[in-house]
């Protein structure tokens, strides 16, 4: 929209698509090809295989995708609970207590992953609360850091609703409980959907936060794939990697195609 002529159009279109091919798909397709090779001493691999895939599935590594998919959706669906919950409390409100809520909720955003683990392990390392060599631990971390996302997402859905549809509900005779299940959250309902699948996307490839924490019956995908990359097992890693990225794509695509129509107006 902001280039007329032809000749701008495409050379604008030719610079972007070299730079998502360099930068998008040719990281992906280099990981694609490693995860099926034997070897890689050359220019091109030689050798096709799948037993990377097959290890994959198998044992420790069979574990951690496990570990990362449940990770990926109690931390999402508490994220998207609590984020909601906020939410709802906070719309229409202008005072100075819910502006300083709002800003809370985004701090985990603003402060690295690491730092987030860190103070994690130091809160959580004696009693009362114990919960370092845990797995609730990696869950909290994951929680902590995709919380404010969910909070963006629904809040940024109920500023498109307005009061209207609720007040006319009220005066009808619907009670607050009946008018948020069937007026308000059916307006909002794709950004729920949003909410949720970005929530587990973040889960999903988070590591920061997890290698400070993690106890070591629950290895999730990436610090799994750090581990094998950092001893040298660039391909093991590299299917690994390719089951991350099917994963998250399978769900994300999953919400994507839900039959879930916003009620909200344009």
């Amino acid at each position: 929209m902001l280039v007329w002529s032809a000749w701008g159009r495409a050379l604008v279109w030719s610079v972007a698509a070299l730079l998502v091919g360099v930068f998008y798909i040719a990281p992906l397709a280099v990981i694609l090809v490693a995860s099926v090779s034997e070897h890689w001493n050359s220019v091109l691999p030689s050798g096709l295989t799948a037993e990377h895939f097959h290890d994959a599935v198998t044992g420790a590594a069979r574990d951690s995708v496990f570990a990362s998919l449940a990770t990926g959706f109690i931390a999402s669906v508490l994220a998207l609970l609590t984020g909601a919950w906020a939410a709802l409390a906070l719309r229409g409100r202008t005072d100075p207590a819910s502006r300083i809520f709002d800003i809370v909720f985004f701090v985990p955003s603003a402060v690295p992953s690491v730092s987030v683990g860190l103070g994690l392990l130091v809160a959580f390392s004696q009693k009362p609360i114990l919960l370092n060599g845990t797995t609730a631990i990696v869950i909290v971390a994951h929680y902590v850091l995709i919380s404010a996302f969910t909070f963006g997402n629904i809040s940024a859905g109920l500023s498109r609703v307005p009061p209207d549809f609720e007040e006319v509900a009220s005066c009808l005779g619907a009670t607050p409980g009946y008018s948020l299940r069937r007026v308000l959250l059916p307006m909002i309902a794709p950004y729920l959907l949003a909410a949720f699948g970005l929530s587990f996307a973040l889960s999903m490839g988070e590591l920061g936060a997890t290698v400070m924490v993690y106890p070591p019956g629950w290895v999730t995908l990436p610090v799994a794939i750090f581990g094998l990359t950092d001893r040298g097992d660039i391909f093991s890693g590299a299917a690994l990697t390719m089951i991350l990225v099917a994963a998250t794509l399978a769900l994300l695509i999953g919400l994507e195609n839900a039959p879930i129509r916003s009620a909200a107006p344009r």
